[in-house]
């Protein structure tokens, strides 16, 4: 037998899901018993054992998917009490339908309810994540492109600083890498990210290593033009000064370190 969307969005599996104050989907263990047609929770419980059982078998953490409750319980006269309960994921409830009793009237529907349900999350998720990936490629070329241009503003502050050849501007540039990576030259993050002979490490950096080195680059031209700096040491210092006070400011604020 199929489904309709119309279906699984009447379906009782639907109506029984709660929402957490933090905004996170569960079912109550003890909503799902019923629902599934055990005559009693403790009959459904070797079913939350396998569940937790193919958790541990797909290495997913068993309380990402199930946490103990309380769960109020009506008794008799309408009154009620707080019984031991689990809060069930989405994926906790599709692996618990997939073990229940199939002669159960509601099993069937709760196989195709969470199958389906758990395929649009995972493919809401996919979606999500290439949003994000594609947010972060932009926000990478863009600050790839501006390190470029103050490279070479850079490379002119330097110049008029006295670094006079590509050899003593390789070096210069190290002493900023050094202070910005804990004393990293560019061949020792070369080697840190495993790339190839050919390959540029600015072009394997994500946006927030980009944006330091940014920050690194401006703020050394702009000191370097400031102070009026003069000599290949005294540039060279003044670069290790800058990248490593970056470094201090990156710690201090608790970001990733470069």
């Amino acid at each position: 037998m199929g489904y309709s969307i119309d279906d699984l969005l009447k379906s009782p599996f639907e109506g029984i899901k709660r929402i957490s104050e933090e905004g996170y989907e569960y079912w109550s263990a003890r909503d799902l018993y019923k629902l599934l047609d055990y005559s009693e929770y403790r009959h459904f419980l070797p079913v939350i054992e396998k569940v937790k059982e193919a958790l541990v078998s797909l290495n997913e953490n068993i309380e990402d998917h199930i946490e103990d409750m309380l769960d109020m319980v009506k008794i008799g006269s309408g009154a009620g009490r707080e019984l031991e309960s689990f809060k069930l994921s989405r994926f906790a409830c599709y692996i618990a339908v997939q073990n229940a009793d199939p002669s159960k009237p509601n099993v069937a529907l709760g196989q195709a309810y969470f199958a389906i349900k758990t395929r649009q999350k995972e493919l809401i998720e996919e979606e999500h994540a290439k949003l994000i990936q594609s947010e972060e490629d932009t926000k990478r070329l863009f600050l790839r492109e501006q390190l470029k241009t103050h490279n070479k503003q850079l490379a002119d502050a330097a110049s008029n600083a006295g670094v006079k050849d590509g050899l003593e501007y390789a070096i210069f540039q190290d002493y900023g890498y050094q202070g910005l990576y804990g004393g990293l030259k560019a061949k020792d993050i070369h080697a840190r990210k495993g790339l190839k002979k050919s390959q540029k490490i600015l072009d394997h950096m994500g946006s927030t290593e980009l944006a330091a080195n940014l920050f690194r680059a401006t703020q050394t031209e702009e000191k370097l033009r400031r102070e009026n700096i003069k000599g290949k040491m005294q540039a060279n210092q003044t670069h290790y000064e800058v990248g490593k006070k970056v470094r201090q400011t990156i710690e201090e604020l608790g970001g990733t370190m470069p």
